[in-house]
């Protein structure tokens, strides 16, 4: 009904699969990415910010986060580029869980 084959899983279903089972499919790595792109952008506000107020304490405060976070988005892309992506329906037979059995249930 909503113009989709019923075997694919929305973007949702595989961030959440994503996020319950082993390894990292490709919708959960694009949702950190766009997680780790606003942490950035808030703290380059928080940066302008303390910048603008003189306070060099906390200038070196928000430097260091900022630091900490771009080198956490730095080993997380070295290690899933050595792992590589799983496939979201690898992962869904891992935990035992068929697209075409929850869509037969539901109707």
């Amino acid at each position: 009904m909503d113009g989709r084959p019923s075997d694919e899983v929305s973007s949702a279903e595989a961030v959440l699969v994503g996020a319950l089972s082993s390894g990292v499919n490709a919708p959960t790595w694009f949702m950190l990415k766009i997680t780790f792109l606003l942490l950035a952008v808030c703290f380059t506000a928080m940066l302008s910010l303390a910048v603008s107020s003189q306070n060099f304490v906390i200038v070196a405060h928000v430097l260091l986060l900022l630091t900490i976070g771009t080198v956490l988005f730095v080993l997380l892309s070295r290690f899933l580029a050595e792992v590589g992506l799983v496939p979201v329906e690898q992962q869904m037979q891992e935990m035992g869980i068929h697209k075409s059995e929850a869509t037969y249930k539901t109707n």
